[in-house]
């Protein structure tokens, strides 16, 4: 297993895949320990909808058409074998602090008594787990946003109303750089890469803002 810190600091949100499958079981691990981040309750109200092989072409074809594709950059990061997608579960939440143990914080009333939502917070914690594992394993990963086609995604995955999409997560090998599609699809990082880390001195504030 390779150390924590080594693992913090070489993760990269992935943008070039080939076309190898995840093999199997290994979705599966990365899930176990994705399981195990911080939940409210234990109440783990999370989901994840896997489209693997060529059950992503339905992700593809709903959320960047084939008319977009010429100008997509990140071509190669349709090979990714499989998309993953979060979703946050409010109900889970308030039933969950519904119950005897709970009723007293008045948590169970209603999302709107939340003063955060914690259903958010809780899928977002184990989709980081997610990344880092999968980062462990050997695996690329990407965490993006599903800026349009969700409301049809929704319907084509038959996706229940009340849970909330956070994005989407594309997971698998990473393509080589030096491969014969390098130079019309970029496998480096970013745009944002470049923007400079900031310091603990910048984001701390010890004893008051």
């Amino acid at each position: 297993m390779t150390e924590f810190a080594e693992v913090v600091r070489s993760r990269r949100m992935t943008r070039s895949f080939d076309a190898r499958a995840v093999e199997p079981g290994v979705i599966d691990g990365l899930v176990e320990l994705a399981a195990r981040a911080p939940s409210a309750g234990k109440t783990q109200g999370w989901h994840l909808v896997v489209l693997e092989g060529a059950e992503t072409a339905l992700f593809w074809d709903t959320t960047l058409p084939a008319v977009k594709r010429d100008s997509f950059r990140w071509k190669r990061l349709l090979n990714a074998p499989v998309i993953a997608l979060p979703l946050a579960d409010s109900k889970a939440y308030v039933d969950r602090y519904a119950e005897p143990d709970k009723v007293q914080t008045g948590l169970g009333t209603g999302a709107a008594a939340w003063p955060v939502p914690y259903w958010t917070i809780d899928a977002s914690m184990a989709v980081m787990t997610l990344l880092l594992a999968a980062e462990d394993a050997g695996l690329g990963a990407l965490f993006f946003g599903v800026f349009r086609g969700e409301r049809e995604l929704r319907q084509r995955l038959a996706i229940p109303g009340g849970l909330e999409l956070l994005g989407a997560i594309a997971l698998g090998h990473p393509a080589d750089p030096s491969g014969p599609l390098a130079v019309d699809s970029p496998s480096g990082p970013g745009r944002s890469a470049g923007r400079e880390r900031r310091r603990p001195l910048q984001i701390i504030h010890r004893g008051h803002w």
